[in-house]
């Protein structure tokens, strides 16, 4: 069974990207090589610092979704990856 995940990656503008796959680590070498999506490919390198798998691409797409529309402000997205576990040193950028 593929499993498929949303992710969060920290670009080199201290900005924050959302994105789905269903292969991270293709996803993320992809990115990096200017591959990726067109907001990360400006802003390289990137560096993932949190996903999580999910046994469906609905489930992860909606939480892309929530990360996106729901975590409007760097702020809510923040304290959102805290909670997670994620502490970022540099907290400056607009994403």
């Amino acid at each position: 069974m593929a499993e498929h995940y949303f992710y969060v990656l920290l670009c080199a503008d201290k900005t924050l990207y959302g994105g789905y796959t269903n292969d991270l680590d293709k996803r993320v070498m992809a990115h990096n090589s200017g591959q990726g999506a067109k907001y990360t490919k400006a802003r390289l390198p990137v560096q993932l610092i949190y996903s999580e798998n999910f046994p469906d691409k609905s489930n992860a797409m909606k939480r892309e979704y929530w990360f996106k529309e729901t975590l409007k402000t760097r702020t809510k997205k923040l304290a959102f990856l805290a909670e997670n576990g994620v502490r970022l040193t540099n907290q400056k950028g607009q994403s």
